[in-house]
């Protein structure tokens, strides 16, 4: 296909911008003091820090006290469910989470769970959402956390953050949320959704790899996760990632300023692409809510198709996508998320997720179309399935 490649996945990483890379930069060459020195050099370097930590704290209704930056949302989520977890086992060692979590998320329950936890995985419906009756039921007495994902990364699906948050506050419960997908695209505000822990990742809103963070609220008894230093007020040792931190908080600041523009524009190329796909490709089926769903995301289910083949194949006419998470890409089992809400693995496997970003066109969208409609046609024209599956439409 001719013409520059087309990129939709941006739920796996973005392209930094500009302007982040901008404001990283002095802290490589010029301004490069450790933060935890006394001398100038190393106060430039604290101060990139604090202005950072301001600046996300804002975005969220926190204290600039509650942010602690971490390595990205794996470490956060990491840390957030082993701390709190360890922290609270006098109270109870019950955990209960949903079964469309991020790994990182459900690894670290399975790691919980070989080391004396009780952890219950709730199910979602067909779109992905989390019924409040199952986690109410699903609360014990022992009940110490609830961690429940902002919006999905494959699904696109936006839970209902605010409901959980009041049902864990009402039972006592903590309540932490795997953010990564949602922070910087949604509004959030932690005080009015109950949030006591929320994990993000710089590099999902267009700043750098390697760099996140976790909203820990004021007072709760979350240890250490790191130890060796002093930095991150004595909650996560090393030297912090100062130009990382710098483009975190500059990524952030150019989110919020157009995020409602932002949201818009992606909006408009995901209804325009889903319409699209829907009016010219038979036997598909979208993933995910269709109103509750992330503004930039497009998940579909194409029947007599194998995922790999259909990612090689648009990958040779310039179009950039995913099966699912990043983090499973080199899995050939289904996508857990696709199976919990109830698809069959053959159709799961055949399965498609694109990401758009501001930046996109709907010109794009069309050759995305295009190049979709040709892929899934001719990898039918080669599956004895569908062949059988028509002749049996034709009796």
């Amino acid at each position: 296909m001719k013409g520059n490649p087309i990129y939709l996945d941006n739920a796996a990483t973005t392209k930094t911008a500009p302007e982040v890379v901008e404001a990283m930069l002095p802290y490589f060459t010029e301004q490069y003091g450790n933060p935890s020195s006394i001398y100038a050099l190393g106060s430039a370097a604290k101060e990139a820090v604090n202005r950072a930590r301001k600046i996300i704290a804002s975005t969220l209704g926190a204290q600039a006290n509650e942010i602690y930056f971490t390595a990205g949302g794996s470490e956060a989520d990491n840390w957030a469910l082993v701390a709190a977890a360890e922290a609270y086992a006098p109270k109870g060692r019950h955990i209960i989470t949903s079964k469309i979590e991020h790994h990182a998320v459900l690894h670290t329950c399975e790691y919980l769970e070989k080391r004396g936890y009780e952890v219950t995985y709730v199910d979602v419906d067909e779109h992905g959402i989390v019924k409040l009756e199952d986690l109410k039921h699903a609360i014990r007495p022992d009940t110490i956390l609830i961690s429940v994902m902002f919006a999905n990364n494959e699904i696109g699906t936006i839970q209902p953050i605010k409901e959980i948050g009041a049902l864990a506050k009402e039972h006592g419960i903590l309540f932490h949320t795997d953010a990564v997908q949602a922070y910087a695209h949604l509004p959030i505000h932690v005080d009015e959704m109950n949030i006591d822990m929320l994990s993000a990742s710089g590099h999902k809103f267009h700043g750098p790899k390697g760099i996140g963070f976790l909203y820990i609220r004021t007072g709760l008894k979350i240890r250490s996760f790191l130890h060796g230093g002093q930095q991150e007020r004595g909650r996560r040792a090393g030297t912090e990632n100062v130009p990382g931190i710098a483009g975190l908080g500059r990524a952030a600041e150019l989110a919020f300023e157009k995020l409602g523009e932002n949201a818009e524009k992606e909006r408009a190329l995901r209804d325009y692409l889903i319409e699209k796909i829907e009016k010219e490709i038979p036997h598909c089926r979208l993933n995910g809510d269709r109103e509750q769903r992330l503004s930039n995301n497009v998940n579909y289910s194409f029947r007599f198709v194998e995922g790999e083949s259909l990612l090689i194949m648009l990958d040779m006419k310039g179009i950039c996508a995913s099966s699912g998470s990043a983090c499973t890409s080199g899995s050939l089992d289904p996508s857990h998320v696709l199976l919990a809400i109830g698809l069959p693995h053959e159709t799961a496997h055949g399965s498609l997720r694109m990401t758009v970003s501001a930046e996109n066109t709907m010109e794009e969208m069309d050759r995305t179309a295009e190049a979709i409609k040709e892929t899934v046609g001719r990898l039918r024209e080669m599956s004895p399935l569908y062949e059988d599956f028509i002749k049996k439409e034709k009796l």
